[in-house]
């Protein structure tokens, strides 16, 4: 008997929804085959039994360096066990509550699942590599105020070059000679990062939000006031208590300073700089990836899907797992302690008071110009930190800000042509009052992406003083792999054949297909 046409309706209908069944069990069924890898840490909390080298901020402190015992059981026992009731019982030191741990035992349903990625173990409390770091670290927060285009000129740059040069376990890049020049401080290795301006096009260009034309000018702090710089407001602060301090800001500028980077990513939402370079890359009229199937279509364009409101649901969506299998690593891998309590054990080593930690610190650090230049200059061996409070009450190891710059730029790379030169690149003055025009040498999507999201990590790390150089280098790493591994399920969903590639950040290409 034929079917009638609300029959065939009918039977339609319910073979998608079969469809759509087999399709999302299958891509979980890939997803699981890939299994869980192996997470490795440092060592260093097993190491040491006070603590010393683990992350406990905002946990009830003990003393200096050093949190209570009881405290941390509390602490432990919900990381442990996971239950949202253990998470409630973690004894504070004051009211600053502990960020989101929870958010690390989500899970997933676009992509693998969070302990499918992992990242190398961080640099040991004892090693030298550690105390590199932490002399970059000390660098760059004696540079908070020098513009960028000024460290040509600057002592401080240039001591920070010739010491950074010297050390075998920077990881930072060198010139085809091996040294550390002015012009490379506080850059990564990322293909186009060391090429051009220090700051981002995308950070820089001018652009609109439908409607609202958007000059990129933030509001900053002010200069020269720096914080955490005594044993009372240190300790305040690693207990979660106020110091009652606060940042004084100022006029809006151009981005031109770590500063004004610091104080960016002070108050950003975390992919904010890549919804920016999203408008950025529209308003330079950047063509779609040579991959989208609507380059070639004479009579369609994309719009929910491979066009622009998929560009920015697709960017948000992948930096929410991306942030998650970043949390996991944070909370229930590393415990990385952050760059303020590698300074505070400066600070015991150097007044005497080194056997009240069981943790010691390398030579490289403690005998360092930087942290003698630092202790000239703020009469203390604390590290300087851009924020009164600090760094966020989350462990250091990856970052945040990294991992969502990973998985944004890479989402970014996959809906637009990254080799597109950008057009009229123009650099800041040093006060940040005006742009001019640069044009020593092409940059293209691929490279300013990679610069964003270094400038982006480095702004909430080095620049502030709350973050190490291999937290973004790993960060910006997984996020891209989880972006990837997002993408490449989200590829399945698709009516449209297409196939496209990208420049990974180590400069190989990733395929994203479903043909």
């Amino acid at each position: 008997m034929p079917q009638t046409d609300i029959e065939a309706k009918e039977h339609s209908i319910r073979h998608r929804v079969r469809k759509a069944l087999a399709l999302r069990t299958g891509l979980a069924e890939e997803d699981a085959s890939v299994g869980a890898l192996p997470q490795i840490t440092n060592g260093d909390e097993e190491r040491y039994s006070d603590k010393c080298g683990t992350y406990t901020k905002g946990v009830k402190q003990a003393a200096i360096g050093v949190v209570d015992p009881a405290a941390y059981r509390t602490f432990k026992k919900a990381l442990d066990r996971g239950t949202p009731q253990d998470f409630e019982q973690i004894l504070l030191g004051g009211p600053r509550t502990l960020n989101g741990p929870q958010a690390g035992l989500a899970y997933y349903l676009s992509c693998l699942d969070a302990i499918q990625f992992a990242v190398p173990p961080a640099p040991a409390l004892a090693s030298d590599w550690y105390a590199t770091e932490l002399v970059e670290l000390y660098w760059a927060s004696l540079l908070r105020d020098t513009a960028f285009t000024d460290y040509g000129a600057s002592s401080f740059a240039k001591d920070a070059a010739k010491e950074l040069s010297g050390l075998p376990e920077y990881k930072g890049p060198r010139d085809g000679s091996g040294q550390v020049t002015t012009d490379l401080l506080f850059r990564g290795g990322f293909p186009g990062e060391t090429i051009g301006p220090y700051l981002s096009q995308f950070a820089v260009l001018a652009t609109s939000l439908g409607a609202l034309p958007i000059t990129q000018r933030y509001t900053t702090s002010k200069a020269g006031v720096d914080f955490m710089l005594d044993p009372t407001t240190f300790q305040q602060v690693q207990n979660g208590i106020s110091t009652g301090l606060s940042i004084t800001p100022e006029a809006p500028v151009y981005l031109h300073d770590a500063r004004g980077l610091s104080a960016y990513t002070h108050v950003d939402v975390l992919y904010e700089a890549y919804f920016m370079a999203y408008l950025v890359l529209n308003t330079i009229n950047a063509p779609f990836n040579p991959g989208n199937p609507y380059t070639k279509s004479k009579t369609q364009n994309g719009f929910g899907t491979l066009g622009q409101p998929d560009v920015v649901t697709t960017m948000a969506a992948a930096a929410r797992e991306a942030l998650n299998a970043v949390w996991l690593q944070k909370w229930f891998v590393h415990l990385r302690h952050r760059p303020e309590s590698g300074g505070a054990i400066v600070y015991l080593a150097k007044t005497g008071q080194a056997n009240t930690v069981e943790g010691q610190l390398s030579s490289v650090a403690l005998n360092s110009n930087a942290v003698q230049t630092s202790y000239n200059t703020n009469h203390s061996y604390f590290l300087s930190q851009a924020f009164p409070e600090g760094s966020p009450t989350h462990p250091s190891y990856p970052t945040g800000h990294g991992t969502v710059a990973g998985a944004c730029i890479t989402v970014l790379k996959f809906f637009f042509d990254g080799t597109f030169n950008i057009p009229n690149p123009q650099v800041p003055s040093p006060d940040g009052q005006t742009l001019s025009s640069y044009s020593d040498a092409s940059l293209d999507v691929n490279g300013e992406l990679n610069k964003l999201a270094r400038n982006i990590s480095f702004g909430h790390g080095i620049h502030a003083g709350i973050h190490w150089r291999s937290d973004t280098d790993t960060s910006i790493e997984i996020g891209e792999a989880v972006a990837l591994s997002y993408l490449r399920n989200l590829a399945k969903t698709y009516n449209e054949n297409f196939t496209v590639t990208l420049q990974k950040v180590d400069g190989s290409t990733a395929t994203i297909s479903n043909e």
